[in-house]
């Protein structure tokens, strides 16, 4: 940083502390991208990221940098986030259009109700019926202890490792190199594995509890 940068990525508050110790200087930023606004905004970094942009803004000030905001979906506020740092002028580009409800055509959806107790045993039959012996699977669990166990149970009977928070970045680049080539058929996560993973030739999904 000291040195001077072209790019910076970072998590707004890491960034909002470099800021802070003086280490960081974004006066002269020339581009600004927010992705996952919608969901950056929501689980409450919304303070920080005002802050941060406090820095590299000046009202009504031509000079503003280019802004882009990357979002999965639009509330209302996102388009308030938009109107207040975007010029007057802005693009908007919307793939989904109407089709607030549509999911994918070719995807099948089915809902099945099993005690918790009886969850790994059900689990393993689905993966099973639905997965075979080689195709891949992702179970999505709440919570890392629910995950770690699943993994672990002796009802599965293809391959499985767990991926969440607690499993350091290096560790979870492994494993997901793995699942992708195939070293094991069945990855169980928290929704640490929810956005922005593409991993080609999934056979199957499954959320053990219904999303929050």
């Amino acid at each position: 940083l000291k040195s001077g940068i072209d790019v910076l990525v970072g998590t707004p508050g890491r960034i909002k502390d470099h800021i802070q110790n003086s280490k960081l200087e974004l006066s002269s930023v020339k581009h600004v991208v927010l992705d996952e606004v919608d969901h950056m905004l929501d689980m409450g970094f919304a303070e920080q990221v005002e802050e941060i942009l406090g820095f590299a803004y000046k009202k009504g000030s031509e000079n503003n940098p280019q802004t882009l905001l990357f979002s999965a979906t639009c509330p209302r506020w996102v388009y308030d986030v938009a109107k207040k740092y975007m010029k007057n002028e802005y693009n908007q580009i919307d793939l989904i259009g109407k089709k607030t409800q549509r999911t994918a055509m070719t995807v099948e959806h089915l809902a099945i109700q099993c005690r918790s107790s009886q969850r790994a045993g059900v689990l393993g039959d689905i993966i099973q019926v639905y997965s075979g012996s080689h195709g891949r699977t992702i179970v999505f669990c709440e919570t890392k202890k629910e995950a770690n166990e699943l993994a672990m149970n002796a009802s599965l009977k293809q391959d499985a490792q767990s991926l969440h928070g607690d499993i350091p970045q290096k560790q979870r680049e492994i494993t997901l190199k793995g699942f992708r080539n195939g070293v094991f058929e069945v990855l169980i996560a928290t929704n640490v594995a929810a956005r922005g993973l593409d991993i080609p030739e999934v056979d199957l999904v499954i959320q053990c509890s219904p999303p929050k």
